[in-house]
């Protein structure tokens, strides 16, 4: 991954660095030493601003007192902790290696470390989820006063053991009207007790937004380092080989195993419209009439009148967001603007 890092280094032009995230399978597991040497090498070969946003994806039960108190002789400063239930019966069901004491344990190690800047993952919608066990489990995050929060509606993967399941009767299917139950339950505790909904899956208290995933809502350039690792310059997007022993080989002889896609000006159209209506910030019509051709903010405006009176959108000036029933409907709204 260094080396990647090194060969990569001119993908960004120079652009400035806001944020650093290190997730996607278990970071948590690296040392450091280890964690320090990656960020060392992107401190030498890009630029980097002061106080950037430094996050390690980290499962609760990776984070024991010695692992803290070695994290604090890193660069990091931000922890996203994959909390997902603090009900054992929950983490079994999901497969998860934690315990439900660990899930809040490692919260609060955290804290008493000394680390501020955390966010905690929740799932819902799940079959032994109640509403009850589902309040709980918000209750506990905001009694744990971190400033920040991401919660997902369970979705089923194709081709996975659960998706298997399924199928055949042996595990219930995941329940739409559950869901959306549960996402309304969600936003009234939460906003309620000073968190903001900035995203429709995050939440924040004091501003203190994701940069990192904040950027990717406003489609800033990023470079995803490592294997199935996605990138994005503005113009295309590329992606890293899944398998590991080719990734190697390859990065070892100087090569980036990767594949391309330029993206087409109907894909930067629909991408602004997916990502952006999911944000507080909205979409911006006066940036669509500058960027894309004409016909494209027409096909959109076939549908807006309805979704403004059926109060779905909103309107302010020249941002368009979304209202709280529209919210429960952002994949089929946003999709409704599309064009091809």
């Amino acid at each position: 991954m260094q080396k990647e890092l090194i060969l990569r280094k001119g993908y960004l032009q120079e652009q400035p660095i806001e944020s650093i995230y290190l997730g996607g399978g278990t970071p948590s597991l690296l040392s450091a030493t280890e964690i320090n040497h990656l960020l060392d090498t992107i401190y030498t070969h890009f630029n980097v601003v002061p106080n950037s946003e430094i996050t390690l994806e980290a499962n609760p039960d990776d984070l024991t007192k010695e692992k803290v108190r070695e994290l604090r002789e890193s660069l990091i400063n931000r922890f996203s902790i994959g909390v997902q239930s603090f009900f054992e019966e929950d983490l079994r069901w999901m497969n998860r290696a934690h315990n439900a004491q660990e899930a809040q344990s490692a919260i609060k190690r955290v804290q008493d470390a000394g680390f501020e800047n955390i966010t905690a993952d929740l799932i819902y919608g799940y079959p032994l989820l109640t509403n009850l066990k589902w309040i709980s489990n918000v209750q506990q995050i905001i009694d744990l006063s971190i400033p920040h929060l991401s919660a997902y509606s369970m979705t089923i993967e194709p081709q996975t053991a659960l998706a298997s399941f399924i199928s055949k009767g042996i595990q219930k299917p995941m329940n739409d009207g559950q869901s959306a139950d549960q996402f309304l339950i969600l936003t009234g505790m939460i906003t309620s007790n000073g968190f903001e909904q900035y995203e429709i899956s995050n939440y924040a208290r004091n501003e203190r937004y994701s940069k990192h995933n904040t950027n990717y809502w406003k489609r800033v350039s990023y470079l995803g380092i490592g294997p199935s690792a996605h990138s994005f310059d503005g113009t295309s997007r590329q992606w890293n080989i899944a398998n590991n022993a080719k990734y190697i080989k390859a990065i070892m002889e100087n090569e980036v195993p990767m594949e391309i896609e330029t993206l087409t000006e109907a894909d930067k159209f629909n991408e602004y419209i997916m990502t952006s209506l999911r944000t507080k910030w909205g979409v911006d019509s006066d940036y669509l009439n500058r960027n894309f051709p004409s016909e494209f903010m027409q096909a959109m405006e076939k549908y807006l009148p309805n979704y403004l009176k059926e109060n779905k959108i909103t309107q302010d000036k020249n941002i368009y967001t979304l209202t709280p029933e529209g919210k429960l409907l952002a994949d089929q709204i946003a999709s409704s603007f599309f064009v091809t």
